[in-house]
């Protein structure tokens, strides 16, 4: 196992990603932040938190899960673990950046974006990650991303946020192989 972000990279990237969100998106009155559950709900929280901190702006901040728009949602249980969604703001004509933790095949974010769309139409929706591991299988891009970690499709990569785990740090662990 070896950590490719420590609790200070992490408050670097989030700083980072929070002024590139302001940076690249203009009007910030237009910008909302929807976390996809349950690590990318923490992230959004606190990329909001250092836009207020740096701009002095409140942006809108929802949590979205995506249990129910998974497309392996028959294979993960008989009795899947169903989240709230919260978005209280209109999400019409906004630009919604879509925030989680890890990006690894695109699918999640292709469930979030499915979801999403369901409580309106974005002018735009734009996707910020922690970390990209990279492995698509679908068309999908971060526009802002924390670090890129070079991974095996095999490996692991774990996210741990005070929030939820008491410490912040990203992990690779890789896993091996039988051939």
């Amino acid at each position: 196992m070896a950590v490719v972000l420590g609790p200070d990279d992490v408050r670097r990237a989030v700083a980072r990603i929070a002024h590139e969100i302001v940076e690249r998106n203009g009007d910030p009155s237009r910008i909302a932040l929807v976390g996809i559950r349950s690590r990318g709900d923490i992230l959004a929280a606190r990329l909001r938190d250092a836009v207020r901190a740096n701009e002095g702006v409140e942006l809108p901040l929802g949590a979205l899960d995506i249990t129910l728009y998974r497309d392996d949602l028959t294979r993960i249980g008989h009795a899947p673990i169903v989240r709230t969604t919260e978005i209280g703001f209109p999400v019409d004509d906004r630009i919604v950046v879509l925030v989680d933790d890890v990006l690894f095949t695109g699918r999640t974010i292709r469930a979030a974006m499915d979801a999403l769309v369901d409580f309106g139409r974005p002018r735009a929706i734009r996707l910020a990650v922690l970390v990209d591991r990279g492995h698509r299988e679908l068309p999908i891009r971060a526009d802002h991303v924390g670090k890129n970690v070079p991974t095996q499709p095999s490996d692991d990569v774990r996210v741990h946020f005070t929030e939820a785990d008491g410490r912040d740090e990203v992990e690779l662990v890789k896993v091996e192989v039988a051939v």
